[in-house]
């Protein structure tokens, strides 16, 4: 799909004013259902304050990042209501974290479903790719748990749809993750480790921690998967080194339990597995 020069410039300042894009699944026999959110501002000041989607999205990265976070969601909703991938994405994180406004999981579903609809057939070497793949994965997230007092009720199959869309179509490694979490737990699809030890394996190859983590405990200990220890302590090792704030403790705690047991060889040869993955990935 053909982004304009004008908002693909949006896309670039959005996403280095945030941080950054998101991260980047077996067919979809069904996209989301469609539940579009209402306008925030119904009547709408700010479908009157904008002279374009450009114009809305600059104010909105503008507001956003000095702080004035109810300015900067009227102007992404200017962007939303045009269709805008990246606008409705910020809105629904907003509202899924309570950024700035009051905290609606339905609305953040309704948005990424809007998302999701729109653009499931996005090519994954968009610009825009990591958005809708992100969208996938918060809708799985909020089918595992339905939400409370809404229609949104825990759907594990739907969830596992979802997460498997992401992680095949578009190679997410959160929904690579995801998904190979319930493989582990039988939940949504059927128990099989061997599914789970692959889309790990996926995963961990892109980096994310907390699949190395999970991955390396199963090769260290022969879960599911023939045993192979040094390499399991080379993703035990990796995950330590990667892992951010929330995940440093278990990680770290399958680490010192893993290495702890091994033998001197094992310990070496993991040192060097992973002193080589780190020079491939450089």
């Amino acid at each position: 799909m053909r982004i304009s020069s004008g908002t693909g410039f949006a896309l670039a300042v959005l996403a280095v004013a945030w941080g950054g894009m998101p991260s980047q699944a077996a067919d979809l026999a069904t996209r989301p259902p469609a539940l579009l959110p209402p306008s925030v501002l119904q009547g709408s000041q700010a479908n009157q304050a904008y002279s374009s989607v450009r114009d809305a999205l600059r104010s909105g990265v503008r507001d956003y990042n000095s702080g004035d976070k109810a300015n900067a969601a009227r102007a992404l909703e200017f962007a939303a209501d045009r269709g805008h991938a990246l606008a409705l994405w910020k809105l629904g994180r907003m509202y899924a974290d309570g950024d700035g406004v009051v905290r609606n999981d339905l609305k953040a579903f309704n948005y990424f479903s809007r998302i999701a609809d729109d653009n499931a057939d996005e090519s994954p070497d968009s610009p825009r790719a990591g958005v809708v793949a992100n969208a996938f994965v918060s809708l799985g997230t909020y089918f595992l748990d339905g939400i409370k007092g809404t229609n949104i009720v825990p759907n594990p199959e739907r969830a596992a749809e979802m997460f498997a869309y992401a992680a095949s179509y578009f190679g997410d490694p959160d929904a690579q993750y995801l998904l190979a979490r319930l493989y582990l737990k039988g939940k949504g699809l059927g128990r099989d480790m061997r599914q789970a030890a692959r889309w790990l394996n996926l995963a961990a190859e892109k980096g994310h921690s907390a699949a190395q983590a999970v991955l390396g405990q199963m090769l260290v200990n022969g879960d599911g998967v023939p045993r192979q220890r040094a390499r399991g302590l080379m993703w035990l090792e990796l995950a330590l080194q990667a892992a951010d704030a929330r995940s440093q403790a278990w990680i770290k705690s399958l680490h010192e339990e893993a290495f702890g047991g091994a033998s001197e060889t094992d310990r070496r040869t993991a040192m060097a597995l992973s002193e080589q993955f780190q020079a491939r990935r450089r």
